[in-house]
């Protein structure tokens, strides 16, 4: 069977650095981490971040009840081994799309790279040109976050994360990664007067089963209402803490 030219194209493109392309220039901020909280400190105004309201807001039911079965000791070891993973993973990624040179030769980063291979593979390949990489992104006054690539993918401007996940997931189980990606676009839109017309959260388990979520224009904008929800909720419930916490002058009691 003969290789069609665009297959060609393409497996002459495996392994080369994603074209990059200046259209968007972003803004360097730091972050803080603040009892669990963390904070981004952009243009001199702290945010918080879109994980930590989203932790904040979560129904913690399915936690609470996964670590009762599995032991609180074990749910820690495995958080710890699926972040340090997830790092690593990330971190192959992040020099793939820059195309700079990196390894890691535990026996965890190998796991890792191998995971990474099959992203570049799979979920990298409609990828025509990036705008930017591990990319602080943040709505004035409201949030703000890092987000894995901001890219052009099969032709159409997209906010894209990455994850590992210790299984297969379920659309159902995913539901803050959309939100998370939602809030991304929503903040990329306001300040840089985009058009962000898609999210893409590329998975990827340690037996390398790839999957990928993919949101576009109508959901999209389903899930940015749900995470203004959210946001919502966290505004009241830190409202609430600051109300908890600031003790009673004698005037209250009149």
């Amino acid at each position: 069977m003969m290789m069609s030219d665009k297959d060609i194209e393409e497996y002459h493109n495996i392994g080369k650095a994603i074209k990059h392309s200046e259209k968007y220039t972003y803004v360097d901020a730091t972050r803080h981490e603040d009892h669990g909280t963390r904070l981004y400190d952009v243009n001199g105004s702290r945010l918080p971040s879109v994980t930590t309201i989203l932790g904040a807001t979560k129904n913690q039911e399915f936690l609470k009840e996964w670590k009762a079965k599995v032991g609180e000791q074990e749910a820690e070891r495995i958080k710890n081994l699926s972040s340090k993973r997830g790092t690593s993973m990330h971190k192959f990624l992040e020099h793939y799309v820059l195309g700079t040179g990196y390894d890691d030769l535990t026996g965890l980063g190998q796991e890792a790279k191998s995971m990474a291979e099959k992203v570049i593979e799979i979920g990298l390949a409609p990828v025509e040109e990036y705008y930017g990489s591990e990319v602080t992104l943040y709505y004035p006054g409201l949030y703000a976050g890092s987000t894995d690539l901001v890219c052009l993918h099969n032709g159409a401007e997209a906010v894209v994360d990455f994850k590992q996940a210790n299984r297969p997931k379920k659309k159902e189980w995913i539901e803050d990664y959309y939100m998370q990606i939602a809030a991304y676009a929503m903040a990329h839109d306001y300040v840089y007067k985009s058009q962000i017309r898609q999210g893409v959260i590329m998975v990827c388990t340690p037996d390398l089963y790839y999957q990928e979520f993919r949101i576009t224009d109508h959901e999209l904008r389903t899930w940015k209402h749900k995470f203004l929800k959210r946001l919502d909720m966290y505004h009241e419930l830190m409202f609430d803490e600051k109300e908890r916490t600031t003790p009673m002058k004698e005037e209250d009691f009149k």
